[in-house]
């Protein structure tokens, strides 16, 4: 299928640049993937939408601050943007500079701190730093605003642009859908009967890398670390054999229960490159709750192959009509499967 098929108008000006005052105040679309029937809501009634017995499965990563600014031997700036930590004080990052860094090369860190350039790995760089990566990081970086928010990071980023149940270190990039909760509305559901499970992925810069290939079959993804527990395994267990739907929060989440179901749903640690279109067959999700992503993105062929292509661009004709924000900092979406639940 075509990278077109995917494609969307959207206005400027219904990006997101900034978060709400509160978290759960955003607009909710409720999407059925079986008749395409749309609903105007808030984020949060979403457990209106909910039933006892439901599964509410977060990705519990913690967003680095992981931009960091530098300067060439040369003289040159440079931009460092962490893709994912590799080691103690190795990781894999983008450069941006008017020259590209070659092996060997040094860059000077604002503020201190050195990195060398080890290798190169397509449009990553590994570089090898003179002290620990993360301490570094949490000192001298700032926030990783998407692309598209064009201002500078502030204070208030560092709070909004984290879930309240951010845990383990490492993502380079929030799993949005979850920056809707608070913990009143995570109580709130969990009165209504819903129990709720983690997973741990780190998402990597490569979640903003366009789709280049013309053709959606041929683009490849970079790999993400994930970890999925006992604990999370034996509840999608007991969901299942109870009647109850799991309903993953982000994209993310989809992408590790997913990749963990095709090697058997076990707990286990490692990477997933796993790139899911339609025609994808799902085996673990039964509900979606995402924000609305960039036109021909893979994250919204993702969202495609879940509740049906043309019921999804629907939906994003529908939320660009209705003046919904859009992106990181925008409104939600929760869709059923296609499929039925």
């Amino acid at each position: 299928m075509d990278r077109a098929d995917f494609h969307y108008e959207l206005p400027p000006e219904l990006i997101a640049q900034a978060p709400l005052p509160e978290r759960s105040a955003s607009r909710l679309l409720v999407v059925d993937g079986r008749s395409g029937e749309l609903t105007d809501s808030r984020f949060g009634t979403i457990g209106d939408w909910l039933r006892p017995g439901d599964l509410l499965v977060l990705n519990d990563t913690r967003v680095l601050p992981a931009r960091l600014m530098g300067r060439k031997a040369s003289g040159g700036r440079v931009e460092l943007m962490l893709e994912r930590v590799v080691g103690k004080r190795r990781g894999l990052f983008q450069l941006r500079s008017s020259k590209t860094a070659k092996p060997g090369g040094v860059i000077a860190i604002d503020g201190g701190g050195e990195a060398s350039v080890a290798a190169r790995h397509g449009d990553l760089f590994e570089l090898d730093f003179d002290r620990d990566l993360e301490p570094l990081l949490e000192t001298r970086g700032a926030v990783p605003l998407p692309p598209y928010i064009g201002r500078a990071p502030s204070a208030l980023d560092r709070e909004r642009y984290q879930t309240v149940f951010a845990r383990a270190p490492g993502a380079v990039a929030a799993p949005t859908a979850g920056l809707h909760f608070d913990e009143t509305l995570l109580a709130a559901i969990a009165a209504r009967g819903v129990t709720t499970a983690r997973i741990t992925l780190h998402v990597g810069a490569g979640t903003f890398s366009p789709v280049r290939c013309e053709r959606v079959e041929d683009h490849k993804l970079h790999a993400e670390r994930f970890e999925i527990g006992a604990d999370t395994v034996a509840a999608i267990g007991r969901t299942r054999q109870q009647g109850g739907r799991i309903v993953a929060v982000g994209t993310t989440t989809v992408r590790a229960l997913e990749s963990a179901a095709r090697r058997g749903l076990a707990p286990m640690t490692g990477e997933t490159d796993l790139f899911i279109y339609p025609g994808f067959e799902f085996r673990v999700v039964d509900m979606l709750v995402t924000n609305f992503h960039l036109p021909e993105s893979s994250l919204l062929m993702l969202v495609a192959a879940f509740a049906g292509r043309e019921t999804t661009l629907g939906a994003y004709a529908h939320a660009v009509a209705q003046r919904y924000r859009f992106f990181s900092y925008g409104d939600a979406m929760l869709l059923t499967s296609r499929a039925g639940t």
